[in-house]
């Protein structure tokens, strides 16, 4: 048993981590300023882990709370989730991101080196690989310029960390590079709770077919793709937090093979928009009013992993289908509204 800290662990991937670690056998502490998930999301935790994590609610950029919060307590390991998320947001306000992401892992990694806490999981996004020249994209295609500044957050923070292991004796730190988690957990009762409009196409179809939002409209059908919608390496957000929990144990377990690891967390294949879309329709139910409207700036085509890497060396699958991935989310929808 270990003493995980996870930073925005009230978020969507921090609170389907944090039951995850408690589950299997860990500790769990969690610093969040609740900007981006509510209070309540302890409660869940609690519910569907049988454990309440200790909770401290701050700023991480807050650097005299964060030496504090380290000097309290024992921690052993951390996953870094914290960070602003918002493409379009960041673009209108790319200091406010650059801010809030960078100084908040700076002090992080500040405290760690003062406590002497050496592990660390970094939060990371598949943005960093842009629209690669070869699919699937591996751990080793080229980093692209980021396309926005909150991309570019990842890239930064990336690389503050390759530095913070060239500069530390036993630092030890794993980049997650997430493709897009949706889905939620299988009891309906934890998922994707988007502050204001969505910034992901999974709760635009569930808040439109529970009539919260009149229409979904799929941002261009005349990509270079089956059905000429964009393609996407979609996966449940609870394969995400499993994936966590193996990366932890493997730095704790002294497995590394160097002090700064990479790995894509997909499931290997793409779907396209209408995929989720169908997918969604045929295992609730539910009809979707949705229309075709230009395509996004930015947009890539298609991405997907290679999950070569996580599956041999850190010895994770994803495991749960489209089908589940959507139906899980429309339980979470429909669970939100029971509560209203």
């Amino acid at each position: 048993m270990s003493n995980i800290l996870v930073t925005g662990g009230t978020g969507y991937i921090g609170s389907h981590t944090a039951i995850e670690l408690i589950k299997a056998g860990h500790e769990v502490l969690i610093i969040d300023d609740l900007s981006n998930s509510t209070i309540e999301s302890l409660d869940r935790i609690e519910k569907l882990s049988g454990k309440r994590p200790i909770f401290e609610q701050f700023k991480l950029r807050d650097s005299a709370k964060v030496d504090d919060f380290f000097e309290e307590y024992d921690i052993d390991a951390i996953i870094h989730f914290a960070a602003y998320k918002a493409v379009g947001e960041s673009v209108a306000h790319p200091m406010m991101y650059y801010k809030n992401n960078l100084v908040s892992l700076a002090n992080v990694v500040d405290a760690m080196t003062t406590s002497k806490v050496k592990n660390i999981v970094f939060s990371s996004s598949a943005t960093v690989y842009g629209q690669p020249d070869v699919l699937p994209a591996t751990e080793e295609t080229p980093v692209v310029p980021a396309e926005s500044p909150y991309g570019n957050t990842k890239q930064i923070g990336e690389q503050m960390l390759i530095d913070q292991t060239i500069a530390t004796e036993n630092f030890n730190a794993i980049a997650l590079r997430y493709f897009n988690p949706i889905g939620a957990h299988e009891s309906g009762e934890n998922g994707e709770l988007p502050t204001g409009t969505p910034n992901n196409l999974m709760p635009f179809i569930t808040q439109t077919a529970i009539g919260l939002r009149d229409e979904l409209k799929i941002f261009g059908d005349d990509y270079n793709t089956p059905d000429g919608t964009a393609v996407r390496d979609y996966i449940h957000v609870v394969d995400i937090a499993k994936a966590h929990v193996k990366a932890i144990e493997r730095m704790i377990g002294g497995k590394s093979e160097s002090q700064f690891e990479i790995f894509n967390l997909g499931t290997g294949k793409g779907f396209s928009v209408k995929e989720v879309i169908d997918s969604f329709e045929k295992t609730t139910g539910e009809k979707l009013n949705y229309s075709v409207a230009p395509r996004r700036g930015g947009d890539v085509e298609q991405i997907y992993a290679s999950t070569d890497k996580a599956n041999k060396v850190l010895g994770w699958k994803a495991e749960l289908s489209l089908d589940e991935m959507t139906l899980s989310a429309w339980k979470w929808e429909k669970y939100l509204a029971s509560k209203k």
